[in-house]
């Protein structure tokens, strides 16, 4: 009787393995591992100079750069990406509509007012992201994502972490898709035009 039962159970076992595993080999078949020129590179504040390092591949864009900031008040960075713009390089900046708001003489105004497109995202309670995309469908595409905020206090005085994954062409698209996605339900930004010093 009880062999009868392990027989029972053992061909039940065969049998969903059976009928499922023609849908986990498609699950696997979607997934796609990196491609071997892939490099992985993880940054922490405090410590690493987070600032610097993305300010530095702004600089090397030549393409285009796609930056979402949940709060942004970096100078170095937003310096690079004026900077970038005026060269000639696809530059577009996706902000969380509140936090950007809330800083009418911050680093996002100063940026719009230099000419770089500039989106406000108020759709969410947050626009969270914290996500910068580096000549996405070149060779040497860039990603970068983690908890770093675009601010003096994620650099100085926050712990945080960036993930900069290199060579990901495929990755670096998906992460593109969802700017650009994002990008179109959201509000160009178009700020009043700064007051003249007396």
């Amino acid at each position: 009787m009880a062999s009868r039962t392990g027989e029972a159970v053992v061909t039940r076992v065969a049998l969903l393995v059976a009928l499922l595993v023609p849908f986990a080999d498609a699950a696997l078949a979607r997934e796609s591992l990196p491609p071997p020129s892939t490099t992985l590179e993880a940054l922490f504040t405090p410590g690493d100079t987070i600032d610097q390092t993305l300010a530095a591949m702004i600089d090397g864009a030549k393409r285009e750069v796609l930056l979402q900031a949940f709060s942004f008040t970096s100078r170095r960075i937003a310096r690079a990406l004026t900077a970038a713009h005026r060269r000639g390089v696809h530059v577009e900046v996706l902000a969380d509509r509140g936090q950007a708001l809330e800083s009418p003489g911050g680093a996002v105004t100063t940026m719009a007012r230099d000419g770089v497109p500039v989106w406000l995202d108020g759709n969410f309670a947050a626009a969270h992201n914290k996500v910068v995309i580096v000549d996405a469908g070149e060779p040497g595409v860039a990603l970068v994502t983690g908890s770093y905020n675009f601010t003096s206090a994620a650099q100085f005085r926050n712990a945080e972490n960036v993930l900069i994954v290199r060579n990901d062409a495929p990755l670096a698209a998906q992460y593109r898709a969802n700017f650009v996605a994002l990008r179109g339900r959201a509000e160009r930004y178009t700020p009043a035009p700064a007051k003249a010093a007396r």
